[in-house]
């Protein structure tokens, strides 16, 4: 018997998931579940990567012990985010997507090179979060002039477990750095801007073999492996968990919901652009996505307030407060209290009470679903029948509900570990190569 441990790093908790195959069936073992989350520092909000390592190790561990032999790890997390490195020194602080420097950044870059123009050749929705803004602001800020290397985050945690740099291709391509078409570099662009070339070297695949755990890191952690680079950007394992019919979307739901569909080579057209649909990458695919705001709101909301999940969604269906606001509205990206962020976008009617301001949020959300569907067939010239939703949010039945109830879609919900399942598959690939 052949075990994966697949280590998945969300913004808000992390796991370490221990998987293997009995036939064509995934069994998963949750081994290690911690907390996760942005500080607030006098550089806005950042993260503390220390304490991701720890906890990584902590995870690693605490699997060893409970399995003598782990065929291979891999690291997945969320897009965007990155560490500059001087050499093998972090080059703090380590800024969160969150982090308010990012709107002055793109604002300034857009002076330099329109959008249009960035879209058109890499194929990234416009979110001033992406990490070519994140960089704009370390390049004018003159974080860049030492750095010699900055790896996302994932190969940042892998560089750590084994000291090798790398670069995959599913977590660069949610950057804006890439060419959409040739699924490299976009070297033009990054001269035009400023960008040191030192920083971007070889891309590799998902499947990638990068090496073993570094001597004084098996002995921390009671063990030896292959760590293996996965489709490390979290959404691209989620869309590997499921073999999903082609006249079918699926929705990675999660903090964000990442709701689109495979292509075999990008869209980057004026419709694509003016839509703000994303080109991000696959396993022999493009992920062709809508990025909704997601479970964030509600997770935010629930952990302000002390609201227990459970309590609230209990009582949704004897609420008839069904406001629509835009669940994508920039105040709402890292707001101060968002409870009061939301009231504010609902600007006809105020509800009466926590119950209500839920089902708002529901029916925003399967509303904003709808309205990103509409806008993808339009796009693709093509309908799909079936909606797949996975990830945690696929566990919410009544927001499942609603989202039928507004697409006229069939959903099929599968509230599976989508994620560590995507994550583990690759790695099984990775070792019959």
């Amino acid at each position: 018997m052949k075990y994966y441990l697949a280590i998945d790093l969300g913004a808000t908790s992390g796991r370490h998931v221990v998987g293997h195959f009995e036939g064509k069936e995934i069994v998963l073992d949750e081994i290690y579940r911690f907390k996760t989350g942005m500080k607030d520092s006098l550089d806005g909000k950042v993260w503390d990567i220390s304490l991701f390592f720890q906890e990584i190790k902590k995870g690693i561990k605490l699997a060893f012990s409970k399995y003598k032999s782990i065929e291979s790890l891999a690291i997945d997390t969320w897009g965007v985010d990155y560490v500059l490195l001087k050499g093998d020194q972090e080059i703090p602080p380590f800024y969160s997507y969150r982090n308010k420097r990012n709107i002055k950044a793109s604002n300034d870059l857009h002076k330099i090179t329109p959008f249009s123009e960035i879209y058109m050749q890499n194929g990234i929705q416009f979110a001033n979060f992406n990490t070519i803004y994140q960089l704009y602001d370390d390049l004018k800020n003159n974080r860049l002039d030492s750095a010699t290397d900055y790896l996302m985050l994932p190969s940042y945690f892998t560089y750590k477990l084994t000291g090798i740099k790398s670069h995959e291709y599913t977590e660069e391509s949610t950057t804006s750095l890439l060419n959409a078409n040739t699924r490299d570099y976009n070297f033009n662009l990054l001269s035009k801007i400023g960008f040191p070339k030192r920083l971007f070297s070889k891309i590799s695949l998902p499947g990638t073999i990068v090496g073993k755990l570094l001597p004084e890191i098996a002995n921390e952690v009671g063990g030896q492996t292959n760590v293996i680079l996965c489709a490390s950007h979290d959404t691209a394992s989620a869309f590997e968990s499921i073999d999903n019919p082609n006249d079918s979307i699926i929705i990675s739901s999660g903090t964000w919901s990442l709701l689109g569909v495979k292509l075999d080579k990008p869209l980057t057209n004026l419709k694509s652009l003016e839509a703000n649909f994303t080109n991000e990458g696959g396993i022999g695919y493009i992920r062709y996505l809508k990025n909704i705001m997601g479970m964030w709101i509600v997770n935010q909301i629930s952990e302000q307030e002390n609201l227990s999940f459970k309590e609230m969604d209990s009582k949704l269906e004897q609420s008839h407060y069904q406001e629509i606001f835009d669940v994508n509205d920039q105040s709402l990206l890292s707001p101060k209290n968002m409870k009061n962020a939301v009231i504010t976008l609902l600007k006809n009617k105020k509800p009466k009470n926590d119950i209500d301001l839920f089902n708002s949020i529901y029916h925003s959300l399967a509303y904003s679903y709808n309205k990103a569907i509409i806008e993808l067939e339009s796009l693709v010239n093509k309908n799909y029948k079936t909606i797949y939703i996975v990830g945690g949010g696929a566990k919410n039945k009544y927001l499942n509900r609603l989202v039928e109830q507004y697409t006229g879609k069939q959903v099929v919900a599968l509230p599976i570990e989508a994620t560590c399942i995507g994550n583990i598959k690759v790695q099984r690939n990775a070792g019959r190569q």
